[in-house]
């Protein structure tokens, strides 16, 4: 099976959070989590990193709050669809 792709990513500077839709296998519930990652250059080659430095923490707090958003609104949207069905 291949990966799949994030649902969606958000950018704020360097500072990238990845969304990730998941299944639960038994209760087929959708969830979600989130990775969070810097992007810093080794020479020319692109590198990611867990760490965080003082100039990256707003941008790494922007992009989790809009996480947070957007993950919110699916499940909303989901709720809504399960009633209409109901």
């Amino acid at each position: 099976m291949a990966n799949k792709p994030p649902a969606k990513k958000i950018t704020y500077g360097r500072v990238t959070a990845a969304i990730w839709e998941n299944t639960n296998s038994q209760s087929g519930e959708v969830f979600y989590n989130v990775t969070v990652e810097r992007t810093y250059y080794e020479g020319d080659k692109p590198k990611n990193s867990s760490s965080f430095g003082r100039d990256d923490l707003l941008n790494a707090s922007k992009a989790l709050d809009q996480a947070h958003t957007w993950i919110c609104e699916r499940l909303e949207e989901a709720s809504s669809e399960a009633e209409e069905v109901a």
